[in-house]
């Protein structure tokens, strides 16, 4: 099987693969159904502030409020998910910690509005959940030290978080691919490679053949020897490694594009010939699927092209700012406590003044477990007793 067999078997290409048109469709359904919400909420604080439920005297009304775009959305999402590639750094967690958060990130907003939930309040969370999904678990307590917030402001939204993301917690990276498409050009570049099945080359002739591609205005002369050939796969590998760990994660490639289709349109756009020569030892030159696949790899190149790479520029700031003053004012009131939220779910039901903890849960679960080791007794037997 192929990589792209493997990740068409997974729950990433079922649930988290989507169409241009699609994934544009549920964009607008997530921000119409929040806009919605936010609206209903006003009215309902409105009405409780004309029956002297609440004290509250700052509520407009639901016809005033201004509810964010979808455009708007988009931003202050990508805005988060590179603040979040930023914590990953400034807590110094490996790169498929910080793959997997922005991803998380992405995946969560595209059902969920940022008027509905704040993205500050769940990046820290996406972080958390990300380390346990990867193998690179940290305490929580040393997250929240680190990021100067309580345990809690990192616990209470992990449970809406898993639920956004249909509780799928594996994402399946480029990165992987990536490295072992480039241990195939080092091995073609010091002969020891083997083509594909249709092609019937030896490893001398696709070393000869790899010689021959072209040159990028870049280089000062085509390569002549394999110290030549390594040096232009290992700058390829550089940059192209850089692509997927910003414009990759940061625009909308895992939603539209197989892992395998998004490392090769990375080196697509950063070294084309070297490229094209490695799809060749897989695929027929005369193949229509060869046709179809270069045409995929260079409209995800220009999908990676033109997504941002990091920090935005000045008029990005300026754009950011005026949203977030917007969304300050559009935001669900009855969502924004999040730590608030959590422990009302906690508390016992049957009390309805609000303060009381679950009591008497935690009194039926104790009679719960002295059951259930008096039934474990019964089915094994009394505890042995020491002969006096």
């Amino acid at each position: 099987m192929t990589e792209d067999d493997f990740h068409r078997t997974s729950t990433q290409y079922r649930l988290w693969s989507f169409t241009p048109e699609s994934l544009a469709s549920i964009r607008a359904t997530t921000n119409a159904a929040a806009a919605d919400g936010v609206r209903a909420a006003f009215r309902s604080l409105k009405s409780g502030q004309n029956d002297g439920r609440t004290d509250r005297d700052d509520v407009d009304s639901d016809n005033e409020i201004e509810c964010l775009t979808i455009e708007e959305e988009q931003k202050i999402v990508g805005a988060f998910a590179s603040e979040t590639m930023d914590l990953v750094d400034f807590c110094n967690y490996p790169t498929n910690v910080k793959a997997t958060a922005v991803q998380y990130m992405k995946r969560f907003y595209l059902t969920n509005s940022p008027m509905t939930y704040h993205p500050k309040e769940i990046e820290r969370t996406a972080v958390f959940l990300a380390t346990k999904a990867e193998d690179s678990f940290h305490h929580v307590k040393s997250l929240a030290e680190k990021l100067d917030v309580s345990t809690e402001a990192i616990l209470a939204p992990e449970f809406l978080l898993t639920q956004g993301l249909r509780f799928t917690f594996y994402v399946r990276h480029p990165f992987r691919g990536l490295e072992g498409g480039f241990m195939e050009l080092r091995a073609y570049a010091n002969g020891k490679g083997q083509g594909g099945p249709l092609l019937g080359k030896s490893a001398k002739v696709i070393r000869e053949d790899m010689l021959q591609i072209d040159t990028l205005p870049r280089m000062a002369a085509k390569p002549k020897t394999t110290r030549d050939l390594i040096a232009r796969i290992e700058g390829a590998h550089h940059e192209s490694k850089q692509l997927l760990k910003t414009s990759a994660l940061l625009s909308d490639a895992y939603f539209l594009y197989t892992p395998s289709q998004i490392w090769l349109s990375a080196l697509m756009l950063i070294d084309e010939p070297l490229a094209r020569f490695y799809v060749n030892t897989k695929i027929s030159p005369e193949s229509d699927i060869k046709v179809r696949l270069i045409t995929v790899l260079q409209e995800c190149g220009h999908l990676l092209r033109s997504s941002r790479t990091g920090q935005p520029d000045s008029e990005e700031k300026k754009e950011l700012k005026r949203i977030n003053k917007k969304l300050a004012r559009c935001r669900n009131p009855q969502k924004m406590d999040l730590v608030c939220m959590n422990k009302a779910q906690k508390r016992d039901p049957s009390r309805n003044d609000g303060e009381g903890l679950d009591e008497n849960v935690a009194k039926k679960r104790k009679l719960e477990r002295a059951q259930s080791m008096k039934e474990g007794e019964d089915l094994f037997g009394p505890s042995i007793q020491k002969a006096g």
